[in-house]
């Protein structure tokens, strides 16, 4: 029995490997999606082999020097490749034990990312269930928040945001109807239909905080009432400085996990 798992494993790895080191040739003989760096070509190796589930959530990479012998590259390369995924939240470290595909989705709080972005980096099939997606008079808790005139009209998605057939996420969000005139140019993704109308945000102010969950938010993520989760409120904002989302989210607590680097300085 331990020999048929050993060579299991190995099967496992060398299928990973095979997968890895094809991607990372198709990305070195493309003109189209060639890198000159090659840690940068092996980081989105990683990454479309992780999306198309080459490498599922929980498994282990192949070793720094088992990945620098069979792509030909030095271990400071593999390992820089790596770094990378790591601060993105697509992989994680343990101490002695080796690199990982995260199981728990990490989202680095250091990137302005949409959901759908998020998922997709993952691997995983983000989808959303709307229960309102209309235009409407912006109430005075929005107006104060967005900047806006009392009586400018808003447009309103309420959803819940689903990995799969997995609920992870509830979220209100409030666009201004002079960016974005129709509720229904989002299909999925608020980020792409903005970006669509070049309109996407490039920075934002969120606050956190640990909350338990009530029973209609609970019902909706599929968890018991009271069960740990997360509130986070999001101001987004264009170069210009204009607001041009206000969105209020309940993640739940058991899959996600949001992560700060901080500096001294």
């Amino acid at each position: 029995m331990a020999a048929c798992r050993k060579w299991f494993v190995i099967g496992i790895v060398f299928g990973m490997e095979t997968a890895l080191a094809a991607e990372y040739r198709r990305l070195c003989e493309s003109p189209q999606t060639r890198q000159p760096l090659a840690y940068l070509r092996l980081r989105r190796a990683i990454r479309t082999v992780v999306e198309h589930r080459d490498i599922e959530p929980g498994q282990a990479l192949p070793s720094e020097r088992d990945l620098s012998q069979a792509l030909g590259l030095s271990r400071v390369t593999v390992r820089k490749a790596i770094a990378g995924l790591v601060e993105e939240g697509l992989l994680t470290q343990r101490h002695g034990a080796g690199t990982f595909v995260a199981e728990r989705i990490v989202k680095p709080m250091s990137r302005l990312t949409s959901f759908t972005e998020d998922l997709r980096a993952r691997g995983l099939n983000p989808r959303s269930e709307f229960f309102e997606r209309g235009i409407g008079e912006v109430t005075p808790e929005e107006a104060m928040a967005m900047n806006l005139s009392p009586g400018a009209a808003v447009v309103r998605l309420h959803r819940v945001r689903y990995a799969g057939d997995e609920p992870l996420a509830i979220e209100r969000s409030v666009v201004p109807a002079s960016v974005l005139p129709d509720p229904m140019l989002v299909r999925d993704s608020l980020y792409e239909a903005l970006e669509r109308r070049n309109c996407r945000p490039r920075r934002a102010l969120q606050r956190l905080r640990a909350v338990s969950l009530g029973a209609q938010h609970a019902r909706l993520l599929h968890v018991a009432t009271g069960s740990a989760g997360l509130s986070i409120e999001r101001r987004s904002f264009l170069d210009d400085g204009r607001v041009v989302e206000f969105t209020s989210s309940w993640y739940r607590g058991d899959i996600y996990d949001f992560v700060a680097e901080l500096h001294t300085d």
